[in-house]
């Protein structure tokens, strides 16, 4: 947009400017920055007019003021910020059932969301301090709580326990208390940012930033860090070494709370009632108490006298149960590979649950001593390289002794070098009675494609590919162990 046309958009000097005309000033600024880093005069001019107009900082302006600097110089604003995204609700202005659109407020959202977009979208080009991609991370996570998210939510689904950590401001959470309605977003918001986040982390030199403690302190962990750590391994030792590791600790039980608060939401094992229930306060089935007891009531005396006490039988019978967990270990599936180790941990805390791990790319690996720390477990993954599931399922199939009680979850792309073989074999599982549940991708954001060859015959067999949100793995897993 060239200056004289932002001229010509404004109103005659005698005229004060409509409000929809500053939204088009604040709007056209914002398209203009992310697609040409220079600024255009006219319209950084003029959107100052209308900021300060309103009543915002002029600092919403500036491309190198994060929102966490804006938010604490005016701490008002975090309470705005929180939710702006979200679709207006039945009453509220701009709404369904709303009479007349406040436009002075439409202006005033449209600023806020300029800045939000343009710190986030707007990544430039060239080398990454650890302080800028830290920054980024913050604007990120505001963004995704202007969508009625925790920070970190739609990048990789670890912030929701326990706050958003370092580079994330600490005003509010998020939503106001609204759910929000991600379906609606085309496209899909949480693959872009982690799409941008990865490259911010290849653009970075990561060596020479963990080498600084004072640098590698300034990280926030994130899936895309951890991917890039997890491959760069084998060339980091001393410092270096010891910053990334704590990186990767920080990251793993990040995710492990949030996952297993998911697992812990459901009980294991169905209620045994040959157990006879103890007999304590907190198990006193009072409902069936009062029926059982009718009977004894005093219409004279008003008063229901009790000659038997009822209880709840709280003992839940639990049969052994195997868990075989195959992950393929390539580079397209390392979000994958992350949750899936830390999942099958969990799992493995479970009484009566006993867990295997295994991982593969040409090769295969049985990661079962280490299933119990994901930590250890990812140290010793190899991301990268080719994939042959022949070679996990020589380890895995001999690790089911009894069918009836054993579920094998298979996580791959399933792109594989012997296809019909690999196939045979896994139908071969489902048939013997064990459960064999294929999985694509179990993701924050259930990006990821699948082989379609695969894809269809799974269909045939009846045990369609998972795909999506990991919440998606932990409800089949625990509607087996049930």
């Amino acid at each position: 947009m060239t200056e004289q046309s932002a001229r010509a958009m404004q109103p005659p000097s005698h005229e004060p400017p409509s409000h929809e005309a500053r939204r088009q000033v604040v709007y056209w600024r914002l398209l203009a920055r992310l697609f040409d880093p220079e600024e255009q005069p006219a319209l950084e001019s003029a959107s100052l007019a209308v900021v300060e107009d309103i009543g915002l900082p002029p600092a919403l302006l500036d491309p190198q003021a994060s929102v966490d600097s804006v938010v604490q110089r005016h701490p008002d604003l975090a309470a705005e910020f929180d939710g702006l995204m979200l679709p207006p609700q039945d009453g509220e202005q701009g709404g369904p059932d709303a009479d007349a659109r406040d436009r002075a407020a439409e202006v005033r959202r449209a600023a806020l969301v300029s800045k939000v977009l343009l710190n986030v979208f707007a990544t430039g080009n060239g080398t990454v301090t650890a302080g800028q991609l830290a920054r980024w991370q913050s604007d990120a996570g505001w963004l995704e709580r202007a969508f009625g998210c925790a920070p970190g939510e739609l990048r990789g689904g670890r912030a929701a326990a326990g706050g958003g950590g370092r580079g994330v401001s600490p005003y509010g959470s998020g939503g106001g208390g609204r759910t929000p309605d991600l379906s609606r977003l085309v496209p899909a918001i949480g693959p872009e940012l982690g799409a941008i986040e990865a490259d911010l982390v290849k653009r970075m030199h990561l060596r020479e930033v963990l080498a600084d403690p004072q640098l590698a302190s300034q990280l926030t962990p994130s899936m895309s860090l951890i991917e890039q750590l997890l491959r760069d391994k084998g060339n980091l030792s001393g410092l270096a070494l010891a910053n990334a590791k704590a990186l990767i600790r920080r990251f793993v039980d990040e995710v492990a709370e949030v996952l297993r608060t998911q697992v812990e939401k459901a009980t294991v094992g169905a209620v045994d009632r040959s157990i006879p229930p103890k007999r304590v306060f907190r198990n006193l089935d009072l409902d069936r108490t009062i029926w059982k007891n009718l009977t004894n009531w005093s219409p004279e005396e008003q008063q229901l006298y009790v000659d038997r006490l009822y209880y709840r039988h709280t003992a839940r019978r639990t049969t052994p149960q195997r868990l075989i967990v195959v992950v393929d270990q390539s580079g397209s599936m390392v979000d994958s590979m992350v949750n899936c180790t830390i999942l099958a941990s969990i799992f493995a805390g479970l009484p009566k649950v006993d867990v295997h791990l295994i991982a593969y790319d040409t090769q295969a690996l049985d990661l079962t001593p280490w299933v119990h720390d994901p930590f250890e477990t990812l140290l010793r993954t190899n991301l990268g390289g080719g994939t042959d599931g022949t070679v996990a399922m020589a380890l895995a199939q001999p690790k089911i002794a009894e069918p009836r009680n054993t579920v094998v979850v298979w996580i791959s792309d399933f792109y594989e070098w012997q296809t019909e073989p690999l196939f045979a074999s896994m139908a071969a599982i489902h048939r013997s009675g064990a459960k064999f549940i294929p999985v694509g991708s179990v993701t924050s954001s259930g990006r990821g494609s699948v082989n379609p060859w695969f894809r269809e015959r799974f269909k045939d067999l009846g045990t369609p590919v998972l795909s999506g949100h990991i919440r998606k793995l932990v409800h089949e897993l625990k509607t087996f162990l049930a």
